[in-house]
C-alpha cells in the first residue's frame, strides 16, 4: 500500500509545481448601471415595456453566444434594463426574433425551463459562490433557483414570491420581472455593488447567449459574473411568511374480513403551518409544525439483494430548501453527515403478535415540529441550525376484545448544526458541522437502537490563480452509544461487520457501550483553463465510523485512492458541437491493509451537430474482492470485470424525441452478468400537453450469489447458489398544462422483479482466482426441498439426519403506484392540491412469466386509493 500511497503523493507534488508556475487569463468585467425610481410610478408587470419609468435608465445589450460555439455573436441579440424602489427590483428584457411566428412557448409546471427563457442571476452576497435565478419562459413560466458552489449546484426547491409577465410582438418576445426585495439577502451598505449575469435561450438552436461571457474553460459561474451597480441606499427587507394548510384525506383498500383495521376506507382532517421570518435581512428562520407531504411522489421501487440500505433523495419541500447550506458530503454523492430522509423514517419497533391479533403499524414517524435558522451574512457566514422532533408512534394491536397501543419509535430529537466562513477575497473558506441524535430507548422493544449518536466535521477549500486550482480537504468523527445490545448489533451491521472471520483488525465486543470513528478526504486539482481538468484524492472511512441516525454510511472499513483526468472541447469541431473524455482509475484498501479492488473507468460524451447526443463508457475491473459480500464472513472474491455502458439520445426540441441506455456487465469466465435495457420515448403535441414512457428491462445473473450462512460442526456455512432474476419496469410521465399556474401531471409505474435460485453450493475457498474453486456444489443426497416448509434441508455429513436448513430464497416482487396530481397556484405561493395517488404489492410465483406476474397481482387485486385535498395560503408581511 505504500508504493500506492508514495505515487498519489508525487502526482500531488508535480501538480503543485506546475500550478504555481501558471498563469490564468481573465475576461473584462462588465457593469450595468442601474437607477432608483425614486418619485417614478413603478412599472406595470403586463409585459408591454411601455411605461415611462423604465426611460430612465437606458438598455444593455451586446450579449455574447456561450453555448455552443462559445465568444461569438449570437442568431439574435437580447437587451435588458433594470430599476429599482424600495420593495422591488424590475427587470425588463427584449429578445429580437426575425421570424417571432417560431419562438416556442412550450408551457410546463413551476422549473420546467422548457422553450425559450430569459434569466437572471443575481449574487447580492457578492461571494462569487452563491447566487440567486430568475427564469421566465416565453409561455410565461417561472422558474427559480437557488445558485451554490459557484453554479455546480442548482436547487430549483427555492420558491420565492414574485412577479412576472410575458408578450409577444412583431420584434420578437417581451418579459418584465418583479422580484421582491424581501426574497434576496444583501446587506445594509449605503452604495452596494452585486454579482450580476442575464441569459436568454435561443431553443430553436439550442443555443444561450449571455451578457457577461464566460469562457468554456472558466473555473466555475457565480465567481465570473458581470456586476450590477447603482444600487444606493437599499434597506435589507426582513421576510416574514406564513403559510397554514388544510388536508382532507380519504384511503380506500380491498376490506379484509375480520380485521378491524381494514374495514375498507378511513377519512382524517389534518392541518398544519409552515413559516419563514427574516431574524435579519441575512439569516432566516423557517418554523414547521405538523408537516404533510401528500403530494410528493413515491420513492421508485428497488430490489437490493446485498443488505446495504438503499440511498433515496429528499423530496419534501422544508428539508430539501436550503440543503446546501446544511450540506456536508465526505466521501462520494452519498456518504453525509446530514441525511434527512431519517427525520420521519419508518418505526424501528419490533412488535411480537399471536394468533388471532390484528396490527395496524404506521408507515412513518410523525415529525411534531421542526425549526430551520440559516443563512449568509455580509460578512461571509454561512449559517445553518436544524432542529426537528419525532413524537413516540404507535402501532394498533387489537386482540378481540381488548385494543391496546404499542411504542413503535420512540421520542427522538434530531439536531444539526452548520457554519462556513469565506475569506481570501472569497477564494477560500473554512467550515465545520455538528449532528446530535437522541432517542428515549428504555423500552425493551428498543434495545437495538442507539441511544445517542453525535458526529461533526471540518472542510476547507482554497483557490489560487484565478480559481484555476484548489485544494480541498474534510475530516468527520463519529461517537455512538447505548446499551450493550445495541453497541453489538452495531459492530454486527453490514455497514461495519466486525465479526468478520478474516479480519485481524476488528472483532465484536459484547462489553463496549461506545464506538468512536473518523472519515474524511482530501482532493485538489486543475479545474479551469484549457481543455484539461484533472485531480487527485484520498478518502477514508474508519471501522467505527457510524453515522446512520441522521446521516448516511453505506460502508466503514475503506481507503479510497482516486485519479481524474479530462479533456473536454472549447469550441465545436467536425461533427460535434461539445465532446468530453474522462478517464479515472481508482484503488481501495481495508484498514488492515488488504488491496480489495482497482478500477479503470473510461468515459466519452459528445453532441453532434444535429442536436443528437451521446455517453460512451467502458470500466474494467481487473481485481475485486469484497468484505461485505458474504454478511460476516470471509472475504469474497469475485473474477474480473468488464462493463459497458452506453447512452445516447436524440434531438431534445423536436416533438417525438427518446433516448436509450445499454448496460453491459460480464466477469471473467461468466462468472456473474448483468444486463439493462432502458428506452424513453417522449412525446409533445402540443406545448401544453407532454407524455413520456420509460420501460427498464434487466437480468442480473450469478453463479455465486450469497443464500445465508448457518453453522455446521465446528464452523459456519456460507451458502450461494446460481441465481437467475429478471426485473421489469415502465414509469408514465404526463404533464398537462392549462396555464403557467395551473398543471396536471401523472405518474404511474408497474413493477416486477423475480429471482430463481439453482444449484446450490457452500463457499470453501473464498479467495480463489477462478470462481469455480471458490464453492462446492452439493451432491444430490445432501439436500432437499421441504415444499410443506419451503425451506431446504441439508444432510451435508449424510448421516441420515439434517446439519441446517434455509428457506427457499425463490422471490417474486410485484408492485404498482401512481399518483395524479392537480397543482394550482392561485395566487404567487398559495396552492391547492388534488391528489389521487393508487398502489398495491404482491407476491407472485417465482416460477411464473414477470408479465403473468403482473397481471395476477396488479391487475388482478383491488388497489388502495388516497384522495387528498390540500390547501395552502401564503401570507407575506
Amino acid at each position: 500500500m505504500k508504493t500506492y500511497k508514495n505515487q498519489y503523493l508525487f502526482l500531488l507534488f508535480l501538480l503543485f509545481q506546475f500550478s504555481f508556475g501558471q498563469s490564468s487569463k481573465s475576461v473584462e468585467k462588465r457593469f450595468y448601471t442601474t437607477k432608483s425610481l425614486e418619485n417614478n410610478t413603478s412599472p406595470t408587470i403586463d409585459g408591454l415595456l411601455t411605461d415611462a419609468s423604465w426611460d430612465i435608465v437606458e438598455w444593455q445589450t451586446d450579449f455574447i453566444e456561450n453555448l455552443p460555439d462559445e465568444n461569438t455573436p449570437p442568431t439574435e441579440q437580447t437587451k435588458f434594463k433594470i430599476v429599482y424602489d424600495s420593495k422591488f427590483l424590475y427587470v425588463a428584457f427584449k429578445c429580437y426574433d426575425k421570424e417571432p411566428d417560431k419562438i416556442v412557448k412550450r408551457l410546463s409546471r413551476r422549473d420546467g425551463f422548457d422553450g425559450d427563457f430569459v434569466e437572471v442571476n443575481i449574487d447580492s452576497y457578492h461571494d462569487k459562490r452563491t447566487g440567486f435565478s430568475f427564469t421566465i419562459s416565453a409561455s410565461g413560466v417561472k422558474s427559480d433557483e437557488f445558485i451554490a458552489d459557484n453554479g455546480n449546484i442548482w436547487d430549483s426547491s427555492w420558491n420565492p414570491i414574485w412577479y412576472v409577465k410575458t408578450n409577444m410582438d412583431t420584434e420578437g418576445w417581451t418579459a418584465e420581472m418583479k422580484i421582491p426585495l424581501s426574497q434576496l439577502k444583501f446587506s445594509a451598505s449605503e452604495d452596494q455593488v452585486w454579482g450580476f449575469q442575464a441569459t436568454r435561450r435561443y431553443f430553436r438552436k439550442q443555443e444561450r447567449s449571455i451578457w457577461q461571457r464566460i469562457p468554456a474553460d472558466a473555473p466555475g459561474w457565480v465567481s465570473e459574473f458581470g456586476e450590477l451597480r447603482g444600487l444606493i441606499n437599499l434597506k435589507p427587507q426582513k421576510q416574514i411568511e406564513i403559510q397554514p394548510y388544510f388536508l382532507t384525506q380519504l384511503d380506500t383498500y380491498e376490506q379484509e374480513i375480520g380485521n378491524p383495521f381494514r374495514e375498507g376506507q378511513d377519512f382524517s382532517l389534518k392541518a398544519g403551518l409552515d413559516a419563514k421570518i427574516g431574524i435579519t435581512n441575512d439569516l432566516t428562520l423557517d418554523l414547521t409544525i405538523k408537516p404533510d407531504f401528500g403530494q410528493v411522489e413515491a420513492d421508485p421501487a428497488v430490489i437490493a439483494l446485498d443488505g446495504f440500505q438503499v440511498f433515496h433523495q429528499e423530496k419534501r419541500p422544508f428539508f430539501i430548501e436550503n440543503k446546501n447550506i446544511f450540506d456536508y458530503n465526505f466521501g462520494n454523492n452519498e456518504d453525509n453527515l446530514f441525511y434527512s430522509r431519517r427525520i420521519g423514517r419508518s418505526p424501528q419497533g419490533i412488535i411480537s403478535t399471536s394468533t388471532g391479533e390484528f396490527v395496524k403499524r404506521p408507515q412513518n414517524t410523525s415529525i411534531l415540529g421542526a425549526a430551520k435558522f440559516s443563512g449568509k451574512t455580509k460578512d461571509g457566514w454561512s449559517l445553518g441550525i436544524l432542529e426537528s422532533i419525532t413524537g413516540n408512534e404507535y402501532a394498533k394491536i387489537d386482540k378481540g376484545s381488548e385494543r391496546s397501543d404499542v411504542l413503535v419509535e420512540p421520542l427522538t430529537n434530531y439536531l444539526v448544526g452548520r457554519a462556513q466562513k469565506d475569506f481570501n477575497d472569497r477564494n477560500s473558506f473554512l467550515g465545520a458541522i455538528v449532528t446530535a441524535t437522541n432517542r428515549k430507548t428504555d423500552e425493551p422493544q428498543f434495545s437495538l437502537l442507539r441511544e445517542a449518536a453525535y458526529s461533526g466535521g471540518l472542510d476547507f477549500k482554497h483557490n489560487w490563480k484565478n480559481r484555476k486550482y484548489f485544494i480541498a480537504g474534510n475530516i468527520v468523527g463519529s461517537h455512538v452509544f447505548g446499551s450493550k445490545e445495541s453497541i453489538t448489533n452495531t459492530q454486527k451491521e453490514i455497514t461495519h461487520l466486525f465479526q468478520r472471520v478474516d479480519a485481524d483488525y476488528v472483532s465484536v465486543d459484547t462489553n463496549r457501550t461506545s464506538l468512536t470513528g473518523t472519515g474524511g478526504k482530501i482532493e485538489a486539482g486543475k479545474v479551469s483553463d484549457g481543455h484539461w481538468r484533472y485531480n487527485a484524492s484520498v478518502t477514508w472511512r474508519s471501522p467505527e465510523l457510524e453515522l446512520n441516525d441522521i446521516g448516511f454510511l453505506r460502508q466503514a472499513d475503506e481507503i479510497k485512492q482516486t485519479l481524474y483526468v479530462s479533456y473536454q472541447s472549447l469550441k465545436p469541431f467536425a461533427a460535434f458541437r461539445s465532446g468530453m473524455v474522462r478517464f479515472e482509475p481508482f484503488t481501495t484498501y481495508d484498514f488492515g491493509g488488504f488491496h480489495n479492488r482497482t478500477y479503470y473507468d473510461l468515459l466519452g460524451k459528445a453532441e453532434f451537430k444535429n442536436y443528437w447526443w451521446a455517453n460512451i463508457g467502458f470500466s474494467y475491473k481487473p481485481r475485486i474482492f469484497n468484505n461485505a459480500y458474504l454478511q460476516g464472513g470471509p472475504k469474497f472474491r469475485f473474477s474480473e470485470e468488464f462493463v459497458s455502458y452506453n447512452v445516447f439520445g436524440t434531438d431534445t426540441r423536436k416533438k417525438i424525441r427518446f433516448q436509450t441506455g445499454i448496460f453491459f456487465a460480464q466477469g471473467k469466465n461468466n462468472s456473474f452478468s448483468y444486463k439493462e435495457l432502458d428506452p424513453s420515448v417522449t412525446y409533445q403535441p402540443t406545448n401544453s400537453l407532454s407524455i413520456t414512457i420509460n420501460p427498464n428491462f434487466n437480468i442480473n445473473q450469478s453463479k455465486t450469489q450469497y443464500v445465508t450462512q448457518s453453522s455446521f460442526e465446528k464452523g459456519i456455512r456460507y451458502v450461494t447458489s446460481h441465481l437467475d432474476q429478471q426485473t421489469i419496469s415502465a414509469s408514465l410521465r404526463l404533464n398537462y398544462n392549462i396555464n403557467p399556474n395551473f398543471t396536471i401531471q401523472y405518474y404511474g409505474q408497474p413493477f416486477a422483479s423475480t429471482g430463481k435460485y439453482s444449484e446450490f453450493n457452500y463457499v470453501t475457498n473464498p479467495r480463489a482466482s477462478y470462481f469455480g474453486n471458490r464453492t462446492v456444489s452439493y451432491a444430490k443426497n445432501q439436500i432437499s426441498y421441504d415444499s410443506n416448509t419451503n425451506s431446504y434441508k441439508v444432510d451435508e455429513n449424510q448421516n441420515g439426519s439434517t446439519d441446517y436448513s434455509f428457506l427457499n430464497p425463490n422471490f417474486s416482487f410485484v408492485q404498482f403506484r401512481s399518483n395524479l396530481v392537480l397543482r394550482w397556484e392561485y395566487i404567487p405561493g398559495s396552492e391547492i392540491y388534488l391528489v389521487w395517488s393508487q398502489g398495491t404489492n404482491g407476491s407472485g410465483n417465482p416460477l411464473d412469466d414477470l408479465f403473468v406476474n403482473l397481471d395476477a397481482q396488479i391487475l388482478g387485486k383491488k388497489p388502495q386509493n388516497t384522495f387528498v385535498l390540500k390547501a395552502t395560503y401564503r401570507f407575506l408581511l
